[in-house]
């Protein structure tokens, strides 16, 4: 018996040419990031969890491998907000590994707000974001630098450092600054600016391993705040009352600090990490009472001003290329605490509120 072959128009076409997408297109497993559920009061490894999306490149998109992931204090405040199916928020270096965008080729390192995520899908739609805190941007160009500098010194830290200070507190050779969470990445930075502007530091930080770092760094006089009597310290390293205070922890610090400004004193309000923590459960949201006194701001015509970095955003790359500059001329230090393991993500950021990082907090992957 012979069976004979007829033809179709499926006959003589592949199955690759009929059906091309499922063929050509690479997916990639990202792993990410998400809550299981709100922390109540200090963060716990149990309430994030970990899942696996399936990405695929298109026209206009570009997939991204996390290299370095950033962990900050505010992503606390931020956790009370994120939508549960979204990952936890936070920034990242990228690297470009599948492109289907000419602006974005293969190779190239991103510093992408894209969150927890291991991988990540950007859409044309995503460089086009108005929205600084949804729009991917290319790594400056680092020369010898580590990369992971995106994420401190050299990108949003470096630069809350170099504006708050400098545009808010308005320095002046000869002021006296306070600084206070001053072995961080914001912190460590200010006290090293203001020394380059002629300014006398005083620093608070969480241990007597940070104090010394602060000391390497330039402060006049650095104390360790869980230690020292922070109104007593200030009076005696003070006695010309205070010009300039950034302010990164707030609550009984503050209240303690406040009247020893001078009159006229500027501070800028950059964070209040001691109250992060601090749930009101009936809201569900963070409750941050204020320890600022109005008498106390009245009477010595305080200047008290609260930013979001955002703000100089058209500036962005002017505050970069001045760290920059003054890191490579060796008038800026920076360190970094780096947590190995995108696993590690939740202990990394946990860490932030037992004072486990000096610098800038990275996850490395």
């Amino acid at each position: 018996m012979y069976l004979h072959k007829t033809s179709s128009p499926l006959s003589n076409m592949s199955v690759k040419s009929v059906f091309p997408s499922i063929l050509e297109a690479k997916m990639v497993t990202a792993k990410v990031w998400k809550l299981a559920k709100r922390p109540e009061g200090m963060p716990k490894k149990e309430d994030f969890v970990c899942v696996e999306e399936e990405l695929a490149c298109e026209d206009g998109d570009v997939i991204i491998e996390a290299e370095f992931l950033s962990v900050d204090p505010y992503m606390r405040y931020m956790i009370k907000q994120i939508p549960f199916e979204a990952p936890v928020t936070g920034t990242q270096v990228a690297k470009v590994i599948e492109s289907k965008n000419p602006d974005w080729p293969v190779g190239t390192y991103v510093v992408s707000p894209s969150g927890w995520r291991s991988h990540t899908r950007l859409t044309e739609k995503d460089f086009k974001a108005d929205n600084f805190f949804q729009k991917p941007m290319k790594l400056p160009e680092m020369g010898d630098l580590p990369k992971s500098l995106g994420l401190g010194i050299l990108g949003m830290p470096g630069n809350t450092a170099y504006f708050g200070f400098l545009e808010i507190c308005r320095p002046k050779a000869g002021d006296t600054v306070l600084v206070n969470a001053a072995a961080g990445a914001v912190g460590s930075a200010v006290i090293q600016i203001a020394k380059i502007k002629g300014c006398k530091v005083i620093a608070f930080s969480g241990s007597d391993e940070k104090v010394a770092w602060t000391k390497e760094l330039g402060a006049d006089h650095a104390f360790n705040y869980k230690t020292a009597n922070v109104g007593e310290e200030l009076g005696q390293a003070a006695p010309e009352k205070i010009n300039c205070f950034f302010e990164n922890v707030g609550g009984q610090f503050t209240a303690d600090a406040l009247p020893h400004m001078a009159e006229r004193g500027r501070m800028a309000i950059c964070g209040v990490i001691s109250e992060y923590n601090d749930d009101n459960k009936d809201s569900g949201v963070v409750s941050m009472t204020s320890p600022l006194n109005p008498a106390t701001i009245l009477w010595k015509q305080l200047a008290v001003e609260g930013f979001i970095v955002t703000r100089w955003f058209d500036r962005w790359m002017e505050g970069i290329d001045q760290m920059k500059q003054w890191i490579n001329e060796g008038k800026v230090k920076y360190k970094e605490t780096v947590v190995k393991g995108f696993d590690k993500m939740p202990e990394a950021f946990i860490g932030l509120f037992h004072g486990e990082n000096t610098g800038k907090a990275i996850v490395a992957v």
